[in-house]
């Protein structure tokens, strides 16, 4: 089952609405299936965050990143993973909300036979100058 989310914000008088299922799901640096929901840069608000939508496949596992200046928090809609956080791994199971500060390395890794669809929520909003993405657990180490 997909979810579908429908986003509503007031800022100044400004309404927006954005249906999910509507924008483009790309490839992230990461190697998580992400479809960028709000964010100040690209659309007319004027937020503290950047809001998406992202998943990984059963098997899949995003690369190791750090958000140098940015925070990270993570929502779990569907499915069962682990985030790995400074070399420590947690659970993840729907309804969870985890917290990742800035510079941390993480990446997250679905665990379960189901698609593991979170949203995620960085402040300052995202940005490419402040992710540094590796290509393999062995670049960081």
């Amino acid at each position: 089952m997909q979810s579908v989310f429908i986003l509503t914000c007031l800022f100044n008088d400004v309404v927006m609405l954005k249906k999910s299922l509507e924008i483009p799901c790309f490839l992230a640096g990461d190697l998580t299936h992400l479809r960028e929901i709000l964010h100040p840069a690209n659309d007319a608000v004027n937020t503290m965050f950047s809001l998406a939508h992202a998943f990984l496949e059963s098997g899949e596992k995003s690369l190791p990143h750090r958000l140098v200046k940015s925070t990270e928090t993570y929502f779990i809609l569907s499915g069962q993973g682990e985030i790995w956080v400074d070399g420590q791994a947690t659970p993840l199971e729907v309804g969870d909300t985890f917290f990742v500060a800035p510079n941390a390395l993480q990446f997250v890794k679905n665990m379960g036979s189901e698609r593991l669809s979170f949203l995620c929520i960085v402040s300052p909003p995202w940005s490419e100058e402040d992710e540094i993405v590796y290509a393999s657990e062995q670049e960081f180490v």
